[in-house]
């Protein structure tokens, strides 16, 4: 089972991270963000990654340091789990409608962590979380986790559907990206033998 557990304490955040690669999407996801931990329960919902997750942070001050670092976790926590790569698919697409959004994500578990972010919001907040956190997660993943990550909203009037299916995409981006090729299981999806 590729299985990883993350524990990161700084002065601004505690966070432990659990997934399992091969799970059923099970989650246990407490943050103290209430929007953030939906997007995480979808997040592992649609990747089938089973995560349990919790946080506590530095809420006075705002949300931001424990969205970032849940982010770094998750991102150490992936590449801990997934090991040498042998076998996986390693690239992942999926485009995702949600009532007025479609949101794209294409990635690559490449160890060459890029982010290209092409979402806006027509607010500023989703009830009291500030949806320029998004991205910061998605920066924090892509950095961690060595993923190239392009996300982009085609189309969206709705901010929460449109963070939704932001998490949704990746979510199942990264499905695609994780499972087993039967055909290539012993084998690294690269020409240059290492990733």
């Amino acid at each position: 089972m590729r299985k990883a557990s993350i524990t990161r304490n700084t002065a601004e955040t505690e966070i432990t991270v659990e997934i399992n690669l091969d799970g059923t999407g099970i989650y246990d996801n407490q943050t103290g963000v209430g929007f953030f931990d939906h997007m995480l329960d979808q997040l592992s919902r649609h990747s089938l990654i089973d995560m349990t997750i919790r946080a506590k942070g530095d809420y006075h001050i705002d949300d931001h340091h424990t969205v970032e670092d849940t982010g770094i976790a998750i991102g150490q926590a992936l590449v801990k789990a997934v090991g040498d790569k042998k076998g996986i698919y390693r690239y992942g697409h999926f485009a995702l409608a949600m009532d007025d959004t479609q949101v794209a994500c294409a990635l690559d578990l490449s160890a060459r962590p890029f982010l290209v972010w092409n979402v806006e919001f027509p607010t500023d907040k989703i009830g009291t979380f500030d949806t320029e956190l998004v991205r910061e997660f998605f920066q924090a993943l892509s950095t961690h986790g060595g993923i190239t990550l392009h996300i982009d909203k085609l189309h969206g009037i709705n901010s929460h559907h449109i963070a939704e299916a932001a998490f949704k995409s990746v979510a199942r981006a990264l499905r695609m990206a994780l499972e087993i090729d039967p055909r290539m299981a012993d084998s690294l999806p690269s020409t240059k033998g290492a990733l």
